[in-house]
């Protein structure tokens, strides 16, 4: 019997879905096991006599991380222009974006290096630790920032992947740098005694190790050294297109920090229940970000091929499933958000605020998921330059005036709700903001224009 390929409702084909979850799911399975990783790595610190080591390492991780999560522009970039190239089958302009990616990625990780003295200080300016935790935490900061060109090179590599659809490559690498983790933190912490020196070390040998397997696993797009060639137009364009996603990415990164640093004028109880709570978008994201992956690669190289019509077909199939990954989380919110609060912690007070704010996390996935799919569409479309925009308007068009008329009108108890509307809204109208521009220029006219903005 011949088997029907076709989904009914104009679903589209069975085999067109599969390729959605062939590039998603690794994405999905890497952002679980990067964590589940992370805990044996805290687990590590955390045995150690004192807690101290466990804190200097926590609070330099965040800052590490922090300054990485901005440099992700490199990643989002390279999947754009990749992709456009895996789409049209031009291999030469695949090789062009990434030696001038490797030229920023160098770059600006060197120039990292050299200014983390002034990362430092500024860190300790704002945060204002004790002497014997900054004393740590620099010593950590000054050790992990030596492997920043090799960070910035995976971001690179990763980008590469999934541009070119290799999903379970970049699965593979994610765990791979992980994993070298645990395993340098158990010889270098526990076997040597490094403690937090050790931690740090750990760091830097799995960030070089991923960079050389990540830099063999795209080795066929890497010209011979004697055939680099540096345009100044096309690095010109693609350093723009880098700062522009920049931009958007310090404007969310700012506005989520809002809900942990602004929340300490209502006292640590609340301060803790939103960090708690800002771990259902962490659980949000292990979905939403794959799909988000899957859009950026199917719509790229649809663009590269400037075939329309599989860009609209590409962008049906994968709402369906954001909208669907959507309505999953608000549910299992619904159902078991009281249990995954009580499983985060255990805290009477905490809990108690943690329930209060609750509905806010129900109804999130429903409105934040636009945001996650846009973006997507945007990195595919190679709109960066709106995309940078979008999240200017919906920030501090949105975020900020909400935010700060809400702690005028909202009583002292209830002005963290303020927090939580903003940040509903300021999700829904990122997406809104993006659907309204697509809309108004038109996908056609953007498929045919400039490879990207």
């Amino acid at each position: 019997m011949k088997r029907i390929n076709k989904l009914p409702f104009n679903f589209g084909k069975r085999a067109d879905h599969r390729t959605i979850f062939a590039i998603a799911l690794p994405m999905i399975i890497s952002n679980i096991a990067a964590p589940l990783l992370g805990l044996v790595d805290t687990a590590i610190i955390g045995h150690l006599p004192q807690s101290i080591y466990l804190s200097a390492v926590a609070l330099g991780a965040m800052i590490v991380s922090f300054i990485y999560l901005l440099a992700i522009f490199l990643r989002m970039t390279t999947t754009a222009e990749i992709a456009h190239a895996f789409g049209a089958k031009n291999h030469a302009a695949a090789q062009q974006v990434v030696v001038h990616g490797m030229v920023l990625a160098v770059g600006i990780g060197l120039l990292l290096l050299l200014v983390t003295p002034w990362i430092i200080d500024f860190s300790w300016w704002v945060i204002n630790p004790s002497p014997d935790l900054q004393h740590y935490a620099s010593q950590y900061i000054g050790i992990r920032l030596w492997a920043a060109p090799a960070a910035l090179i995976n971001l690179l590599v990763l980008g590469t992947l999934l541009g070119r659809q290799q999903s379970r490559a970049a699965m593979a690498l994610v765990i791979f740098t992980n994993a070298v983790n645990v395993i340098a933190d158990v010889v270098l912490i526990l076997g040597l005694g490094m403690n937090v020196a050790g931690a740090a070390w750990a760091s830097v040998l799995a960030e070089v190790s991923t960079a050389l397997l990540g830099l063999w696993l795209i080795r066929n797009v890497l010209p011979a050294p004697h055939l680099w060639r540096i345009t100044p137009n096309y690095l010109k364009r693609f350093a723009a297109m880098n700062r522009d996603v920049f931009i958007r990415s310090l404007l969310l990164q700012l506005c989520m920090a809002t809900m942990t640093g602004y929340a300490a004028r209502f006292g640590t109880v609340v301060v803790a229940a939103n960090a708690v709570l800002m771990q259902f978008l962490l659980l949000i994201s292990l979905g939403l970000d794959g799909i988000a992956y899957a859009v950026e690669a199917l719509l790229g190289a649809a663009r590269g091929r400037k075939d329309t019509a599989k860009i609209r077909y590409w962008m049906r199939l994968t709402l369906f499933w954001s909208m669907l990954f959507a309505l999953v989380y608000s549910l299992i919110f619904f159902v078991l958000g009281d249990w995954i609060i009580r499983m985060l912690t255990d805290l009477p007070d905490v809990i108690s605020v943690a329930q209060r704010y609750l509905p806010w996390l129900i109804v999130l996935p429903l409105l934040g998921h636009w945001s996650y799919y846009y973006d997507g569409v945007f990195i595919g479309l190679g709109l960066t330059h709106a995309m940078r925009n979008t999240m200017a308007v919906s920030a501090i068009g949105v975020f900020v005036p909400v935010w700060l008329l809400s702690q005028w009108w909202l009583p002292n108890e209830n002005a963290n709700h303020g927090l939580w509307l903003a940040l509903s809204l300021f999700l829904l109208a990122r997406g809104c903001s993006q659907w309204v521009y697509l809309r108004q220029r038109g996908l056609t006219s953007l498929v045919q224009d400039h490879p990207s903005e």
